[in-house]
């Protein structure tokens, strides 16, 4: 382990300072804030209204059903998005990339705001919604894993899961603004207010955010790892063809540097990277989308109480996040992932018990407790774990997609299934079993992955 450490401390030319770190640390987290805020704004407005408003003309159910099957189109944008700038971060660098996504992301989260009804246009706007929905998910494919590979490839070695654990809290920051906001819309407003013009506001406040993130990243300077990398040339990376012949002009050995990195048979660590994010992406989706409006439309509880949860949870978030990334640094990836997930399959039927009791006291409990054990800690060790395990020469692309992929076979599938099967059971206890299977997939990934603390992140094959 020593010498693993030891091999990835920077060289003079690409050492950054506390200010640098501080930098793209800030940046990591407003970006990926800014993320989870538009998808998290978007998640309680489908949970809470859209139906109403997109699709007036549907049963209570169907309109859910239809609402959270909007919402899980913008993952398959996500994917795309994934694929073109995880591909356009491993070639050119992670700075630039990171100014496109969050533009877009801005953007297309404002004019949600500024949409007309279905009652206004018809047809067309839900259509101009999953439009929308589609562009936003486009940039958030890579906002995430471009945030999260910067910030891994900048920290510390023997505190890279600290530093990389501000990305999940950023995740935090952004599902904490997003749900206090629809708290207090909630609160102060009468239903027809939050039907008739309520619900625009926080898309349309999204537009500052964006404005100070994109100022944010003018001056960060690019990941040292990047740079450092031996397949890049004058800033941008060498493709296959190239390093082939880097390789046959210099002699390397087989077992040389750019060899491992342009020869190793990739896909092991792709496999074990989805399976350590299904169980955070699917208990997200579950917990943080799903719960919120099967609460508001089944249970005999105040409207603002399954929000005000998520915004309690979000705020034990602020503890949980930091702690589990030193823990993690202190004890390893796999002990942290594979007790949080046993925990997660223990605590889920007690959990969901709590939620559908009925009283405003087992719900928040619940709520709080899945969202911190579940899934905040997991993403905190996500952040870290996922960077450590692919090789810098596709750890963009390799991170992006294997989170995309998670979110769209768990976070965005999840939902609806949990719609349908509550539905036709007419129980909570579909809802409790897929908390188990997503955390058991995770709890076997973690078995089966190595140790990934204090890897060196220059590296260009990936750790298995």
């Amino acid at each position: 382990m020593k010498d693993s450490v030891v091999a990835a401390e920077q060289t003079p030319s690409t050492q950054r300072g506390t200010s640098d770190l501080a930098r793209a640390a800030v940046s990591g987290w407003l970006g990926t804030a800014m993320e989870f805020m538009d998808f998290q704004l978007y998640s309680l407005a489908a949970a809470i209204v859209f139906n109403k408003i997109f699709f007036p003309d549907v049963s209570p159910a169907i309109g859910l059903i239809a609402a959270m099957a909007t919402y899980g189109v913008g993952y398959v944008a996500r994917l795309a998005g994934a694929v073109y700038f995880g591909r356009m971060g491993d070639r050119i660098g992670r700075k630039k990339v990171l100014y496109l996504t969050i533009l877009l992301m801005g953007a297309s989260t404002t004019l949600i705001g500024a949409l007309p009804a279905y009652g206004a246009i018809g047809i067309l706007a839900p259509v101009l919604l999953v439009a929308l929905r589609l562009v936003q998910g486009f940039g958030a494919g890579a906002e995430i894993a471009g945030a999260t590979v910067l910030l891994a490839e900048y920290a510390p070695v023997r505190r890279r899961g600290l530093v990389s654990s501000l990305v999940s809290l950023g995740t935090n920051s952004g599902t904490l603004a997003a749900s206090g906001l629809w708290a207090v819309l909630l609160a102060v407003l009468s239903e027809d207010q939050l039907l008739s013009w309520g619900w625009r506001l926080p898309f349309l406040l999204s537009f500052v955010l964006m404005l100070f993130a994109f100022w944010l990243r003018r001056g960060l300077k690019e990941s040292p790892v990047f740079e450092e990398r031996p397949d890049v040339v004058d800033g941008v990376a060498l493709d296959k063809d190239e390093v082939e012949s880097v390789i046959a002009a210099s002699g390397e050995p087989e077992g040389g540097v750019l060899a491992a990195g342009v020869r190793q048979r990739k896909g092991k660590a792709f496999f074990l990277a989805l399976g350590l994010r299904f169980g955070q992406a699917g208990n997200s989706g579950l917990v943080q989308t799903f719960l919120v409006g099967y609460i508001a439309t089944n249970l005999a509880v105040g409207r603002s109480v399954p929000t005000d949860a998520i915004v309690y949870g979000s705020l034990l978030g602020f503890v949980t996040v930091p702690l589990v990334g030193l823990l993690g640094d202190r004890f390893g990836r796999r002990a942290l992932y594979l007790a949080l997930t046993a925990l997660t399959v223990v605590l889920a039927f007690p959990v969901l018990l709590l939620i559908t009791s009925g009283s405003t006291p087992g719900v928040m409990l619940g709520m709080v407790v899945g969202l911190n054990v579940g899934v905040l800690g997991l993403f905190s060790l996500e952040s870290v774990t996922m960077a450590e395990l692919f090789g810098s020469r596709t750890r963009f692309t390799q991170l992006a997609l294997a989170k995309e992929i998670g979110g769209i076979l768990a976070t965005a599938i999840g939902p609806v299934l949990a719609a349908t099967l509550t539905a036709a059971t007419d129980s909570w206890w579909p809802i409790a079993a897929m908390l188990v299977v997503y955390s058991l997939i995770t709890f076997v990934s973690a078995l089966l992955a190595p140790e990934t603390r204090g890897r060196d992140l220059v590296r260009l094959e990936d750790a298995v």
